[in-house]
């Protein structure tokens, strides 16, 4: 944490003086002589900025309001103002409308004023820094929790895809199968979105971008939303281009963006309700509006609903269930992607409409690759070598890739992961990253390192969503992350996709 208090006063004997009592009263200070090294030393970090009046007209206000303007969120400088005796002057006016946190003291100062403000100006300072760190904390903690939470998540799932595969034609079976999938996928959802809101927090979120079909798009959320609406009898009526459009954006995200205000629109909703989901294309710009006849907005809760964990009532003015973050991140991935989203509603019980704008990328659609699963090259199966501590997600996800028809079986370590590798080289290895001892980076690069392991598709199947946890994973001589708990259509489209490529290759 830094205490420094930066001293700038070009002209006259200010800055001497003032170090001479910082000194006394035992208080880090450094004198900056010009503008440059000011900005330099701001850079550095500051406890507070001790300047003159005169120092602002030059440009050293410009300097302080920019530094200000780009302050992290937990930051609020703290600037302490020297003035002249008399009335304010514009420059003073100025810097009370434009540098925020500033404390004004007329000169000529008595010593002890001056110490006591920097004393204060300090203990104040010092509770933003424990904000910030308590905020790193809560991102670390969000992080870990949502590994921890990932982990079970991946056995469930896939068990439920065995029930499916076991008993296809059990209606009592089938009913307990939608049940716990309906549960896993909200769960997985609510885990996602706290991650995001650490990720965002803490500026690690990168877009992935690439040529995205809407067409996609739309059907991926209606796959997430229509079985809560099911569950109320609401109809989601969708309305789109009649050629399909080309988005340049992070397809997860456009995804999280639409679903989120559906999945909002359908919370809203009394029981056979209706939403509309329409998108249309306005030159370079894509506009989906979403429409419910719902429980409405008053003007105070359309000013706060993009409020990070704002919870907005229910008609019986209860608080809503979920996280109260939803509309937030949804505003904010869009405005990643150079977007918006804004809200409208002609007041309580008039439903309400959000419209999400996105740019739009010009040329025609690609038609999507459908990748055959389980099959080689040479018409075997495919060998899977599945690799996780937790036995039950290795043993649940082997048997769901046998059912499939993948030839699979699974080790419970790094080493033993290395031996099965060299003894039987897989087509396929799904590996954990978080394993004791030996680590799935750890063990990947040793399994890399061997003769003829360049031709092995190696995908990590982990908690850990994070850039850093995707940089690593690439560097450890993975080809993909994946994070649990994973459909299997992921796996089999990632096989699917090597073989198609090792045929084409095959044929030249």
């Amino acid at each position: 944490m830094e205490t420094r208090i930066l001293i700038y006063a070009p002209t006259g004997q200010d800055a001497t003086l003032a170090a001479k009592v910082m000194a006394m009263a035992a208080i880090n200070s450094h004198v900056c002589r010009t503008l440059a090294e000011l900005a330099a030393q701001l850079e550095c970090g500051a406890g507070a900025v001790l300047t003159v009046e005169e120092a602002l007209a030059p440009g050293g206000y410009k300097l302080l309001q920019e530094h200000v303007a780009r302050q992290p969120d937990w930051s609020d400088l703290p600037i302490i103002l020297l003035t002249h005796r008399g009335a304010d002057s514009p420059t003073v006016r100025q810097a009370v409308a434009g540098l925020g946190n500033l404390n004004l003291i007329e000169r000529p100062v008595r010593t002890l004023t001056l110490i006591t403000a920097v004393h204060a100006t300090l203990r104040a300072r010092n509770k933003q820094y424990q904000v910030r760190e308590a905020a790193r904390r809560k991102d670390e903690f969000l992080a870990s929790l949502g590994h921890e939470l990932r982990n079970p998540l991946a056995p469930i799932r896939t068990s439920v895809s065995l029930l499916t595969h076991m008993y296809p034609d059990a209606p009592p079976v089938a009913r307990i199968r939608d049940m716990v999938e309906r549960q896993v996928r909200l769960l997985t959802r609510l885990v996602d979105d706290l991650l995001d809101v650490a990720r965002i927090t803490s500026g690690k979120i990168t877009l992935q971008r690439q040529q995205v079909s809407l067409a996609a798009v739309m059907n991926h959320v209606g796959e997430l939303c229509l079985q809560a609406a099911d569950a109320k009898r609401i109809t989601i009526g969708w309305q789109l281009p009649a050629e399909d459009v080309m988005l340049d954006a992070d397809y997860a995200r456009v995804v999280q963006i639409i679903a989120n205000i559906v999945s909002n629109a359908v919370k809203f909703t009394p029981q056979g309700g209706q939403v509309a989901v329409c998108a249309q294309c306005h030159g370079d710009e894509l506009l989906v509006t979403v429409r419910d006849n719902g429980i409405g907005l008053d003007t105070e809760s359309i000013a706060r609903i993009f409020r990070m964990f704002e919870q907005s009532k229910t008609v019986a003015g209860q608080f809503s269930s979920g996280l109260g973050i939803g509309l937030s991140l949804a505003r904010r991935f869009a405005e990643m992607h150079g977007g918006s989203v804004e809200a409208s509603s002609a007041g309580p019980g008039q439903g309400s409409e959000f419209a999400i704008r996105l740019p739009v990328l010009g040329g025609a659609a690609r038609d999507p690759v459908t990748p055959s699963a389980a099959g080689a090259a040479d018409g075997r199966k495919l060998q899977v070598l599945v690799v996780d501590d937790n036995q039950d997600a290795a043993d649940s996800l082997a048997a769901l890739l046998e059912i499939d028809g993948f030839d699979a079986h699974a080790v419970y370590d790094g080493a033993s992961a290395i031996a099965a590798s060299a003894e039987h080289p897989p087509d396929l290895i799904i590996l954990d990253l978080g394993m004791p001892g030996m680590d799935g980076y750890e063990t990947a690069r040793a399994i890399r390192q061997r003769p003829g392991a360049d031709g092995i598709l190696m995908i990590a199947l982990t908690g850990w969503g994070q850039g850093d946890a995707r940089r690593r994973s690439g560097e450890a001589g993975f080809d993909h992350h994946l994070v649990k708990p994973v459909e299997l259509d992921q796996i089999v489209r990632l096989a699917g996709a090597r073989q198609n490529r090792e045929q084409v290759q095959a044929a030249r």
